[in-house]
């Protein structure tokens, strides 16, 4: 399961996998990334940029496919994913089973508009059973 936190308030998302995608905020380049919820953390399987952003230039193991770059970024799984939200641009989406959404759409509405806070995404901690 996929925890989502907002200051002291957590959903869980009933999702094994899941889609991260926004749009560079300067560039306005679109980026997606795949990620997979593991009992270790959440693991990235792969990235694609669609052209290149600040800071998000496609690595040199990257395919061009569909007007997309896409690779395989080669990472541990990490504890937690911190998004930052400000109000001035869009919202992440997080797309699973064919359906996006802003993460703000999975909170409580108070919650979904505080941008002071960045969102925390990570592995549900398992309940023994």
């Amino acid at each position: 399961m996929l925890c989502l936190s907002a200051g002291a308030l957590t959903v869980a998302l009933a999702l094994n996998a899941f889609t991260l995608t926004w749009v560079h905020s300067v560039q306005k380049s679109e980026i997606q990334e795949d990620w997979r919820v593991e009992a270790d953390g959440l693991r990235i399987v792969e990235s694609r940029i669609k052209g290149s952003a600040a800071g998000y230039d496609p690595p040199p193991d990257s395919v061009l496919r569909d007007g997309w770059w896409h690779y395989d970024p080669h990472l541990p799984p990490l504890r937690e994913l911190r998004l930052a939200r400000s109000g001035a641009v869009a919202d992440w989406q997080l797309c699973a089973n064919a359906v996006c959404k802003p993460v703000g759409a999975y909170l409580p509405p108070a919650a979904a508009s505080d941008f002071q806070e960045p969102l925390l995404l990570s592995a549900c901690a398992r309940q023994p059973g």
